[in-house]
């Protein structure tokens, strides 16, 4: 939590922690190694790469907070239907969760994204479309079982309507399983994003990303390693540290790891 929060407070404040821009070429000063004017050095276009990296950072957090965001209310609505509902609601929700659970996530991901033009808009579009099932399926799971409990027995002989029953009883009493799953999923879609940018077809140059700045960096691998490594050594540092946090949530969470 502490890197997380140190990196998104870097993100923000890129412009005050460097003078650089990150999309300006400076063919004055390229491929350049590590300076006090660069700390990090340059890349094939005189760019200095700590500006990069930060400015890359934004991306990055962005795009997997807003897919996380969109993925989970989809997810959360329709699993929350699904699992209180049941029968019919449920046999053709969760029908569709299995359809999209039927094409790998990636390579799904990558058609989609070359059937459109290659932007930050249809990027989160499409890893959020192949991100809401797991929530959906994880919150009829939780449903199934809350929907059972003697205060839902009891919301209903007070006459409380099946939405306030969903939203004030059972939402509430699976947020723990929510809170981990968005942590865990922000990770994935980080690495879905650098991926896609790895393969070309993600947020276009010159906007910096670290996949974008791995696929570059990889030409120039024997002679500047450093234009790959150093990216590729943050891209691994925050999918960990959201796996690490939403590892010590699930555990101070889930009651029954505590004992």
């Amino acid at each position: 939590m502490a890197f997380l929060v140190a990196l998104i407070l870097a993100a923000v404040a890129a412009p005050l922690l460097t003078p650089y821009s990150p999309v300006t070429p400076d063919f004055g000063h390229t491929l350049q190694s590590a300076s006090s004017t660069h700390p990090l050095g340059t890349d094939e276009l005189g760019r200095d790469l700590v500006a990069r990296l930060l400015y890359g950072a934004r991306v990055s957090l962005a795009v997997g907070l807003v897919v996380q965001a969109i993925a989970l209310a989809v997810g959360t609505f329709l699993g929350l239907v699904a699992g209180y509902v049941g029968g019919t609601v449920d046999l053709v929700l969760m029908r569709l969760v299995d359809i999209m659970y039927a094409f790998p996530s990636f390579l799904f991901a990558v058609f989609m994204v070359a059937l459109l033009n290659p932007s930050t808009a249809s990027i989160i579009l499409v890893l959020s479309l192949v991100g809401w099932p797991f929530p959906a399926r994880l919150l009829r799971g939780q449903a199934l079982g809350l929907r059972e409990h003697e205060f839902v027995a009891a919301a209903r002989a007070v006459g409380a309507t099946d939405w306030r029953i969903m939203l004030r009883h059972i939402l509430p009493n699976a947020l723990g399983p929510l809170i981990v799953q968005l942590t865990i999923g922000i990770a994935d879609v980080i690495m879905a994003e650098a991926g896609l940018s790895f393969l070309g077809i993600g947020i276009r140059p010159p906007n910096p990303t670290w996949g974008g700045m791995i696929a570059k960096g990889r030409e120039y691998f024997r002679s500047y390693p450093h234009l790959a490594i150093y990216p590729s050594i943050a891209l691994g540092l925050t999918v960990l540290a959201f796996n690490y946090l939403g590892d010590g949530l699930r555990d101070a969470l889930d009651p029954r790891l505590r004992r």
